[in-house]
């Protein structure tokens, strides 16, 4: 009786453990229809670098390993006498710019009052010029009936040499005024020319002093990056700097991890893909916090496989192939419908399980 009692028992169990096996098959495989899974998926977040813009010795740090900092907070801060050095010498230079752009404005005001002088004393020869012809004329003329006269024995020799001496007079003060105004000409062109020249030196002037302002505000520029800020809200990482280190631009000193925004990148194998598609509604639940569930929308497919963007991506034409089913990378986007203090708990590298409703 106790052997039949046992069978039956062991009986029951037993159907017991098919059905409940059949039905989280039957469960497992209605699921497997309109959902795919992977727990190869990771936590991620913008992780900004800190780097310094210029070279210098740090003289304090106002920060702490892993403290919360929001934008615009300084960080750390670096000697900034050369700096300040620099910033005066680049005022000094703008100053000398501005003044030899002043004195060569002078100098063009100069060259155009020459030039103006020039015209007027022109003017004037001309003026002086005809009236020296019409005097010419006039003695020329004089100078010719005398002639005939004195040869008539009309007139004395002293009356003939005077009419002589009028019409030489004459043509020397026209040839003198002649060559006046040939020199009046000559000193306008010769202030022209200085015009000329001092336009060009005032634009070259000019280019300084864009220059030298263009230097005082590289060198402001660089006194302000003395002061080392958070770029956006965040919590850092460890700070592995120390008052007095010498940093040099383009160092990466330690990071702000960004809490802005967070995202998953979950590693589908390539027979998953199938009927995944953008938009499609993701459940994602942290290996941290379980009991918290988090909502994501599938975001974008990497354009490789994550293999193809390793160091040394395998090669299949070399050795003897195997197949092995590849990865490719999908990108998943939190939703606005998760809690931020939820979303701040999440860290980079985090591992989490991720469900995607294909329907």
């Amino acid at each position: 009786m106790e052997k039949k009692k046992t069978n039956k028992k062991f009986l029951i169990i037993l159907i017991v453990l098919v059905v409940l096996g059949a039905g989280y098959g039957t469960y497992k495989y209605l699921h497997s229809l309109a959902h795919e899974t992977t727990d190869d998926a990771q936590i991620e977040k913008n992780m900004s670098p800190i780097i310094p813009r210029v070279t210098g010795y740090i003289t304090k740090i106002y920060v702490k390993d892993n403290q919360q900092v929001k934008k615009g907070d300084t960080l750390f801060v670096i000697d900034d006498k050369d700096y300040v050095v620099r910033v005066e010498e680049a005022k000094a230079a703008l100053a000398a710019a501005q003044s030899s752009f002043e004195a060569a404005k002078a100098d063009i005001g100069g060259a155009s009052a020459g030039v103006a002088v020039s015209d007027a004393n022109i003017a004037s020869s001309k003026q002086n010029i005809e009236a020296a012809k019409v005097r010419l004329w006039r003695a020329t003329n004089d100078f010719e009936r005398y002639q005939n006269l004195y040869k008539n024995k009309s007139i004395t020799k002293q009356q003939f040499e005077q009419a002589e001496a009028t019409m030489k007079e004459a043509q020397a003060d026209l040839s003198a005024l002649q060559q006046a105004e040939a020199a009046s000409r000559s000193q306008r062109n010769a202030s022209v020319s200085r015009s000329n020249v001092s336009a060009k030196q005032t634009d070259v002037a000019q280019a300084n002093i864009s220059k030298a302002q263009a230097a005082l505000d590289a060198a402001k520029l660089n006194l302000d990056y003395t002061v080392v800020t958070a770029a956006v809200d965040g919590q850092l990482s460890a700070i592995d700097v120390q008052p007095g280190q010498l940093v040099q631009p383009g160092q990466a000193l330690f990071y702000i991890i960004s809490s802005e925004s967070a995202w998953v990148v979950a590693n589908f194998k390539e027979t998953q893909l199938a009927k995944m598609q953008e938009g499609q509604k993701v459940t994602i639940e942290a290996d941290a916090y379980p009991d918290i569930e988090f909502e994501g929308v599938v975001s974008s497919f990497s354009p490789a496989t994550g293999a193809r963007f390793s160091l040394l991506p395998p090669d299949n034409a070399t050795g003897n192939f195997v197949k092995t089913i590849q990865r490719v990378p999908v990108k998943i986007t939190l939703t606005e419908n998760n809690k931020k203090e939820n979303i701040a708990l999440l860290r980079p590298g985090m591992n989490v399980d991720v469900d995607v409703h294909l329907k």
